[in-house]
């Protein structure tokens, strides 16, 4: 039976992976524009109102008030989304949010890569005990092993501050300044998201009478919109690229540039403002990564190192991006080691609940070694097809046709 679960989460994924996973210029198949990058740090504060940093998806309408930018859904069509224009490599990006109520409904922020390398943060709008976390890497959803839940008192009600911290040796997901979550990047070898990434913010509907019926069991049900408008709130977003290395870069970066095709991010080439490479992140031993770089001539204009984003937010870029055409080069499978956590039973719905990390390990291709169950008092009751559903159609495959 948990067979035929799983197979019929996995039909409803397949329904769902061709219209919804999707890039405008994926870097491993053909030559692509250069991505740019924040290079510093940049705050926005949503209270005020809309803020440079990001561009809204088509068909998105937000309104700003006292408690941040409200994604409404009042229809089954509605999917308000915006995302930014730039690119960190590795950083750090917290989010202080509110998720929207409602069965079939579906809050996220997500980071994502022009090769589909993912970290996730989802909410089901009906669960309001608990947060899944998942990633993704060059749009592998081959397996259904990569996602987790994790306690938290009211996340449809109360404002939390959500951070992923990406470097080159780990990611690790917290919630209100404490781990719940780590993955290693030893661990999990080329599977572990690694190329440049946008933020991505946004709301949708999962529980709609043409949703997929996998989807729909995962994200709770049909919705019902007499309840209508179903409204997440964003107070917040700090966004610190660390330009290839492990700590907040100082500024100066224009953009980053795949050397190859392989997708590592030891491949990956950082330019200057003044449009020299900077040699540091392919200097830990990539085959791929050139071993030195010229500076180039006539690039102007160099970047703010730690500008802010806000209401009245003013950005330059440095020039238009560059397009570079990029060697052929192939990468190899690891055996994978996945950070899943343990919900405590104690969990209620008005406090936020302690985690506990634990590992399992299993290769690429494996059948979960863990699945989540509804243990946590409240949280939403789910069956197999519909547990299984939510880890194929996490965050990154579900949320990414909202970026076209």
């Amino acid at each position: 039976m948990f067979f035929k679960s799983v197979s019929i989460a996995t039909l409803a994924f397949a329904a769902l992976s061709v219209q919804q996973t999707h890039s405008a210029c994926d870097p491993t198949k053909r030559d692509c524009p250069a991505d740019p990058a924040f290079g510093g740090k940049t705050d926005c504060d949503f209270t005020k109102g809309a803020c440079s940093a990001f561009k809204e998806a088509d068909g998105t309408k937000l309104s700003y008030k006292d408690n941040g930018a409200v994604f409404a859904i009042e229809t089954e069509s509605n999917a308000p989304t915006i995302a930014t224009g730039k690119y960190i490599f590795f950083g750090r990006v917290d989010v202080v949010m509110q998720a929207a109520p409602g069965a079939g409904i579906i809050t996220s922020s997500v980071l994502q890569s022009d090769d589909l390398d993912e970290i996730d943060w989802e909410f089901v709008g009906s669960d309001n005990v608990q947060v899944q976390t998942n990633y993704f890497s060059k749009g592998d959803t081959s397996t259904y092993d990569r996602g987790a839940y994790h306690p938290i008192g009211n996340p449809t009600g109360s404002f939390h501050t959500y951070t992923v911290e990406w470097t080159s040796k780990q990611v690790n997901w917290m919630i209100d300044g404490k781990s719940v979550r780590v993955l290693d990047a030893a661990t999990v070898g080329a599977k572990f998201p690694q190329t440049p990434m946008q933020i991505k913010l946004g709301t949708w509907c999962a529980g709609g009478k043409n949703s997929p019926e996998g989807t729909r069991q995962w994200a709770g049900g049909f919705t019902d919109f007499s309840k209508a408008p179903f409204n997440a709130y964003y107070k917040s977003i700090s966004i610190v690229d660390y330009a290839g290395k492990d700590s907040p870069a100082n500024g100066g970066i224009k953009e980053y540039i795949y050397g190859d095709k392989s997708g590592s991010w030891q491949s990956i080439k950082v330019v200057n403002g003044d449009g020299s490479k900077d040699p540091s992140p392919s200097a830990s031993g990539s085959a791929s990564a050139s071993a030195s770089a010229s500076a180039s001539a006539s690039a102007s204009a160099s970047a703010s190192g730690s500008s802010k984003a806000s209401a009245t937010q003013t950005e330059t870029d440095s020039s238009k991006p560059s397009t570079t055409k990029a060697p052929e080069s192939k990468t190899s499978s690891a055996n994978s080691t996945i950070t899943t956590v343990s919900r405590s039973a104690s969990a209620s719905s008005n406090s936020t609940a302690s985690a506990t990390l634990t590992s399992s390990r299993g290769s690429a291709t494996s059948a979960p070694t863990t699945v989540p169950t509804t243990a946590v008092p409240g949280a939403a009751p789910r069956s197999a097809a519909a547990i299984g559903g939510s880890l194929l159609v996490g965050a990154g495959i579900a949320m990414a046709q909202l970026f076209l």
